[in-house]
């Protein structure tokens, strides 16, 4: 059997991604690999012509990384806090490009990653970062869907 040496898991912080967590995590332990763990801050959509006179762009912007941040390090110390082989980041671009980017630079044998379970004209409408990932990933990709409810 292949074994992984360094799995990519990308997270949103949503419930469907914490599920998935446990998954990468088990895997990370069996096969001692390191666990890259990685969120991706949306590129704003612009919003010039909106008026939010008290808060400038770069002030929104130093306040969302400074959220993400906080979420990252309470991710990391809550879940991983008897596994030492993994580093973290927060990169800023378009989810699906990022994810492969950063699987390309730390040279993933395999992506771990949670769906939204979306279908239909949500799934339409939305797209699939999932999706995406898979179609273009060089590694394997394991996606895992939310538990029915």
């Amino acid at each position: 059997m292949k074994t992984f040496s360094t799995i990519v898991f990308p997270t949103d912080f949503s419930e469907n991604s914490e599920y998935a967590f446990d998954h990468a995590l088990t895997l990370a332990r069996q096969f001692n690999a390191r666990l890259v763990v990685v969120h991706v801050i949306n590129e704003p959509v612009d919003l010039r012509g909106f008026y939010v006179p008290h808060v400038s762009f770069e002030k929104l912007e130093e306040e969302i990384v400074a959220a993400a941040e906080k979420m990252m390090e309470k991710f990391c110390r809550t879940k991983l806090k008897d596994y030492v082989n993994f580093t973290s980041s927060i990169v800023s671009g378009i989810p699906y490009d990022e994810i492969l980017k950063k699987a390309d630079e730390e040279n993933a044998s395999l992506i771990v990653m949670g769906t939204h379970g979306r279908r239909g004209i949500d799934h339409f409408l939305f797209g699939s970062t999932a999706e995406r990932v898979v179609r273009n990933a060089k590694c394997p990709v394991m996606t895992v869907r939310p538990p029915e409810e």
